[in-house]
This record gives C-alpha cells, sequence and structure tokens, in this order.
C-alpha cells in the first residue's frame, strides 16, 4: 500500500514538473509573439583593430537604407535569416549572426574580413583599381571610408584576369602575403609587391632604395632566410642605399648589384 502510494506520488510530481515546464514554455512562446523589436545592438568584432564598419552602416545594411525597418516590428514579422542574408550580401561584412533576446532587442554580431593586401591597377590601359583589399581567405572586398588599413599594396598585370587568390593556382601567393602579414619584422619592412604575367613578383621595402626580385611564390622558407641575411649583415654593413637590385630568386643564390 505504502509502495504504492509512493509511487502514486512520485508520479503526481512529475507529471507536475512536466506541466509546469510545458506551461512556462508557452507563455514565453506567447510573450516572445507579442513582442516588438525596441532596439538594435550592434556588435562588430574589430579583430586586429580593424575599423571598416560603423553602427551607422550595419543599420543600413540591415533595413535596406531604410526601406524595411526592423523597429517596432513584430517578433513574428522579423526573418532572421533573410536579414542575415542581406548583411552578408555586402563585401564588408565577412560573416554575421541575427538573433534577438527576452527584452525585446534585436541583436547583430558582425564579423569583418581581414586584410592582407590593397590591390591598386592603373595604366596601360586597365581600369583602375585602387579600391579592393585581398583577405586572409583569398576574395577581394571593397575599401571604406571609415578606415584605411595599413598594409602592403598590390600591383601588376597578373590581377588583370586573376580576381581571386582563393583558389589552388593562387594559393601559393596567398601564402606568400600571408607570410608576410603574420611576421612582424617583414609586414613592417614590406610596402609594396608587384606580380607580373608570369606571376614571378618584386617587392619594395619600406627602407632602402633597392627592389626585391623574389621570383615565384615559391620556396618561401629558403628566400626569406636568405633575405634576412641581406637585412642583418649584408646592408647594415654596406649601406642602406648601397644597392639597386636584390635577388633571392635561384636557388643557392644572393644576388645584390
Amino acid at each position: 500500500m505504502f509502495s504504492t502510494f509512493k509511487s502514486s506520488k512520485k508520479w503526481l510530481l512529475t507529471a507536475g514538473g512536466l506541466l509546469s515546464l510545458f506551461g512556462l514554455i508557452a507563455f514565453t512562446e506567447i510573450r516572445q509573439g507579442q513582442k516588438h523589436v525596441r532596439a538594435v545592438i550592434v556588435r562588430l568584432d574589430q579583430g586586429d583593430g580593424h575599423r571598416f564598419l560603423t553602427r551607422r552602416d550595419v543599420m543600413g545594411y540591415l533595413t535596406n537604407e531604410g526601406a524595411d525597418p526592423v523597429i517596432g516590428k513584430n517578433y513574428g514579422e522579423v526573418d532572421l535569416r533573410r536579414l542575415e542574408t542581406r548583411l552578408r550580401q555586402h563585401g564588408l561584412v565577412k560573416n554575421c549572426q541575427v538573433s534577438h533576446d527576452l527584452t525585446g532587442n534585436l541583436l547583430v554580431v558582425i564579423e569583418q574580413p581581414r586584410p592582407l593586401a590593397r590591390l591598386i591597377l592603373a595604366g596601360d590601359g586597365i581600369r583602375n583599381v585602387s579600391g579592393q583589399y585581398v583577405s586572409e581567405e583569398g576574395h577581394f572586398f571593397p575599401i571604406s571610408m571609415n578606415y584605411s588599413a595599413r598594409v602592403p599594396v598590390l600591383t601588376g598585370s597578373y590581377f588583370v584576369q586573376n580576381r581571386s587568390l582563393s583558389n589552388d593556382r593562387n594559393r601559393p601567393l596567398l601564402d606568400l602575403l600571408k607570410r608576410i602579414h603574420d611576421d612582424p619584422f617583414w609586414r613592417a619592412q614590406i610596402t609594396e609587391l608587384s606580380v607580373d604575367d608570369r606571376g614571378e613578383i618584386t617587392m619594395w621595402p619600406q627602407i632602402g632604395n633597392h627592389k626585391i626580385e623574389f621570383g615565384p611564390p615559391t620556396e618561401l622558407d629558403a628566400k626569406f632566410k636568405k633575405l634576412k641575411l641581406v637585412y642583418t649583415d649584408v646592408l647594415p654593413a654596406k649601406g642602406w642605399d648601397h644597392y639597386s637590385r636584390v635577388s633571392v630568386q635561384y636557388r643557392n643564390q644572393i644576388v645584390c648589384e
């Protein structure tokens, strides 16, 4: 008898707990369905200090420049996935997430692309393209009126036909840009890289009047090791303006003229 009573009590407590849980969920859903968007909270990822976007920019993208406002709308009328798709259409948005909280706020989290270099093409009948960066994924994205990143300039006729570095063919060039970006010494020293039709690279440094003939973006470890030797031993002894040409493109050779 007591066993039956205990079992019934346990069953009643379990049923009561489940009913309370379902009731709370239903209450929350009803409250959510009645909520309106009170405010939009924008959180911008500013990794590496890049500030390409402002809250005003994001609000313009989010609302289609005010044509589709979200503040005041019922939660049920706000399509979060559609807003994310709209945001991702803009080149200065690498990734995003749109959600809402329990107090009526729409939360917008933006991840911005990280630039490795800035593309500038001009002359010889080539259409000017000064408003693009190349990201760490190898994609080109537009410049911002709010912020200019301190990255090397990328020039050369190679980019007339190659407008992405994310494919297998251009992966070595992207690896070279990453190598320069990730090394504080080379990031401070290399100011420009020019790539010709064959994919061979010439660099110009921050200090000195010489050019660096790097050749194709291959054997990076060996080439940077030779170049580091030039900068730590040769140029300090001879003078930073002594040579007009430094070549590390050939195996087991360093040419300084």
